[in-house]
């Protein structure tokens, strides 16, 4: 039997402060999202996929002795400049960017295909896992910040009894 069909079933990241990100159905959550339309990025590649890619790409290019980590960080501060750039006089941006054209939206997502590569390349040179630095600081988080003490609250963790 195929999984197409239970591939379309939503899904949730379960994660808590000790166990490995699991993904539950959507409809063994306790969580209710039937009013908010639900985004969620392609499968199309991984963070891995992304960073082998980069690393050919670089390599054909002999870039390599170019992509120190500081100078891999100095690019990517560039990019979130040109970034920025784009929302800088916008005022209030609603989500979803409604507000914008097709072809600002393009150039966000352009922007922040930017930002995500270098910051990839950075990682790779680095030695440096994101997946699994981004679990570690999602898991330091949910302790920093237990929901039963922050719901709807917005201070930074060391303003809360």
């Amino acid at each position: 039997m195929s999984d197409t069909h239970n591939s379309s079933i939503p899904k949730k990241i379960k994660l808590d402060a000790t166990s490995p990100p699991v993904l539950e159905n959507e409809h063994n959550s306790n969580a209710s999202n039937n009013d908010v339309d639900e985004f969620k990025f392609s499968n199309e590649l991984s963070l891995e996929t992304i960073r082998q890619i980069q690393q050919e790409f670089c390599k054909e290019r002999n870039w390599d002795q170019y992509h120190s980590p500081r100078n891999i960080l100095l690019a990517l501060i560039g990019e979130v400049g040109e970034l920025s750039e784009i929302f800088q006089w916008k005022g209030e941006v609603k989500e979803g960017l409604p507000d914008f054209s097709k072809k600002e939206k393009d150039h966000v997502g352009q922007e922040m295909s930017d930002v995500l590569i270098y910051l990839i390349r950075m990682a790779d040179r680095c030695k440096i896992d994101l997946s699994t630095a981004v679990t570690d600081k999602i898991r330091q988080n949910k302790l920093k910040y237990p929901a039963d003490k922050v719901f709807g609250k917005s201070q930074k963790y060391t303003e809360y009894d």
